[in-house]
């Protein structure tokens, strides 16, 4: 039973998966590496399974997730609870880690964290993911919420849907006259396009729809939100440009867009289903930021 794993042990556990390496987790904690060792070895001696690879950095196994999640939240109801009682420490910053989009943190998130009250403070970690995998991150307890695309709530989450973060197939001019002077979807199969990684799949997904087939193989990936619209912007291919990015540059004339077909990516605030007030205000930020600044249409991809 989770009530019968010593605090202690648990506390070391969370500082050993935060901090990457035992001598880390020692330092934070204020004891010595063999301490550290000794206590997650006892740890996983109670549960009867190997919690962590003894690798650099250290990787929790699927016992030392749920462990973790465990941890987690028993860190923030301690936290919330000493606060209530008035408690020495009660005022020490609440720590929230948190996956996003890249989209998403580079446009309309971080106002959203500048809302949240710093009483008591709040240190925000947070981790870029793409939003259909933000989930992973919830799942293996790595973070307390998370900005996802899915709908359904990873066990022990809630989840409420933030609005559609509105895309735009865009070009430079001089681009979209090289290369779309024929049919429009074959030239999306054969123009070079620039793509955020390989999992991003918004460029084929918009191509698939229009030709029935993938965009071209001739692509640049360029992994940061702002340097992506840059690329799109310096005529190295067309892309999905996020609308918040794509409309000051479209009005310049830098850019234009390649055809009249949005697409509105819905996004979600996913969180663990925990007693926080930490964790509500910034849920409640981000909510009302989102109402603002996505499109109230919820369109699938």
């Amino acid at each position: 039973m989770m009530t019968d794993l010593p605090p202690d042990q648990v506390r070391t556990l969370l500082a050993v998966a935060e901090e990457g390496t035992f001598d880390a987790a020692a330092a934070v904690l204020h004891v010595t590496p063999s301490a550290v060792s000794q206590r997650v070895k006892a740890l996983e001696q109670r549960t009867g399974s190997v919690l962590v690879t003894r690798t650099k950095p250290v990787r929790l196994t699927e016992s030392g997730q749920v462990v973790m999640r465990f941890a987690r939240r028993l860190a923030a109801l301690e936290r919330d609870a000493r606060a209530e009682l008035g408690m020495s420490g009660a005022g020490e910053p609440v720590r929230l880690p948190i996956a996003v989009n890249a989209d998403s943190l580079a446009t309309w998130f971080l106002p959203a964290l500048a809302r949240v009250s710093t009483d008591p403070p709040v240190c925000f970690e947070l981790h870029r993911e793409d939003e259909d995998h933000t989930t992973t991150l919830l799942r293996d307890g790595t973070v307390m919420a998370a900005v996802t695309s899915s709908p359904t709530p990873v066990q022990g989450c809630s989840v409420r849907p933030l609005g559609g973060l509105r895309y735009l197939p865009s070009a430079t001019p001089e681009f979209a006259a090289r290369w779309f002077a024929g049919s429009f979807a074959e030239d999306l199969v054969r123009a070079p396009v620039v793509v955020y990684d390989r999992r991003d799949d918004l460029q084929d997904a918009f191509v698939r729809a229009v030709s029935g087939r993938d965009a071209s193989t001739l692509r640049h990936y360029v992994p940061a939100s702002e340097s992506f619209a840059e690329a799109v912007a310096a005529g190295l291919g067309w892309g999905m440009v996020p609308s918040v990015q794509a409309e000051p540059r479209l009005r310049a004339g830098a850019l234009v867009t390649l055809a009249d077909r949005p697409v509105d990516v819905p996004l979600y605030w996913q969180q663990w289903k925990l007693d926080s007030p930490a964790l509500s205000a910034v849920a409640d930020a981000v909510a009302a930021v989102a109402a603002d600044s996505l499109r109230r249409t919820r369109a699938v991809r």
